[in-house]
């Protein structure tokens, strides 16, 4: 058993190729980074962008880049590697590149939590504490409904599109039923936004990913890697599956739920980003440290497109139209492969 144990976890273990894919994510990130935090009313070089970022910049770059521009970057990197994580865990879980909580009903859960509180005329933070509400709900109700034989297959995914279905449904009526401003509030929060993002939203959402991913890196990693290679081969190597499960993916429910609740539900990061990750480092398991920088490199360079177009688009925009036609190859790729 330790023998087996070892030459899988030797198989699995840190790949050159995953280093360099997050490394380049990392510094993409980081290049496209310092390019939208000089974009704006008051236009920033760079080189001044970067002097500003370790205290050497004048008064007003110091309050434009820092106080201004930088909590709105600090949350998309922070949502995106959020997202991504959560996109990681469910496609490894379901053993499926379409396991994405854009399909599976967890955002669109957040989503009618938050649309609810919005309708009613509640503060951001009953929106935020709602929208985790609503994320973890819809976990819950896929794990009692899908869940009595184990969450894998096609029928994780086609109780997560009905609970998308019915949750898209509530939040149709809702819209019924709010006034002018409360629908324009929560249309804008439904497509996913960054304006205004400040420390309000990107230090919870810090806090949160401080104490899941270090849960999903050492303690739920190396399972879901072996997971991936089937129940029963799992669990005759010791892995607890049904424990596994129910644990990592109410924790990609969190880190979802909690992204949605900063940055309101961004479309298809999380498909993206782990998807992506898994093709450029060609290796098992769900690949969370580069999913985790493909995601905020994803997220940055879409708030980057939607800053620059002829009007200034919601993130949420952006994302939706490149990840719908991601989705669209990625169905066609699948179908000639033979997988669905």
């Amino acid at each position: 058993m330790t023998t087996l144990n070892g030459t899988i976890g030797s198989r699995v273990g840190v790949r050159p190729r995953a280093v360099i894919v997050g490394i380049v994510a990392v510094l993409g990130t980081a290049v496209i980074s310092v390019l939208t935090l000089g974009t704006g009313e008051f236009p920033i070089p760079p080189a001044d962008v970067v002097r500003t970022l370790f205290g050497q910049g004048t008064p007003a770059q110091d309050f434009i880049v820092n106080e201004l521009r930088l909590p709105r970057m600090i949350t998309a990197i922070l949502v995106g590697m959020a997202l991504a994580a959560g996109g990681a865990v469910f496609q490894s879980l379901v053993r499926n590149p379409l396991g994405s909580p854009d399909i599976l009903g967890i955002t669109n859960g957040a989503g009618t939590a938050a649309l609810t509180v919005v309708i009613l005329g509640g503060s951001s933070t009953q929106l935020s504490l709602a929208a985790v509400a609503g994320g973890l709900g819809a976990a819950l109700l896929i794990q009692l409904i899908g869940g009595r034989h184990g969450l894998h297959g096609y029928r994780f995914i086609l109780v997560g599109i009905g609970l998308a279905a019915i949750f898209t449904g509530i939040s149709g009526y809702l819209l019924t039923r709010g006034v002018q401003m409360e629908n324009a509030r929560a249309m804008l929060w439904l497509t996913g936004s960054l304006d205004g993002r400040d420390w309000q939203q990107a230090g919870p959402l810090l806090g949160v990913l401080a104490v899941t991913l270090p849960i999903l890196l050492l303690a739920c990693g190396p399972g879901l890697r072996i997971l991936e290679m089937g129940d029963d081969a799992a669990a005759a190597l010791g892995v607890p599956v049904r424990v596994l499960r129910t644990s990592a993916l109410f924790v990609a429910a969190l880190l979802v739920s909690c992204a949605a609740a900063a940055a309101g539900p961004v479309a298809f990061v999380a498909l993206i980003a782990p998807h992506l990750a898994k093709r450029l480092t060609r290796a098992p398991g769900p690949n969370l440290v580069p999913s985790l920088a493909m995601g905020a490199l994803l997220l940055v360079g879409a708030d980057w497109i939607a800053q620059h177009a002829a009007r200034p688009l919601p993130v949420g925009v952006v994302t939706g139209i490149v990840g719908g036609a991601y989705l669209v190859w990625l169905l066609t790729t699948e179908r000639r492969a033979g997988r669905i």
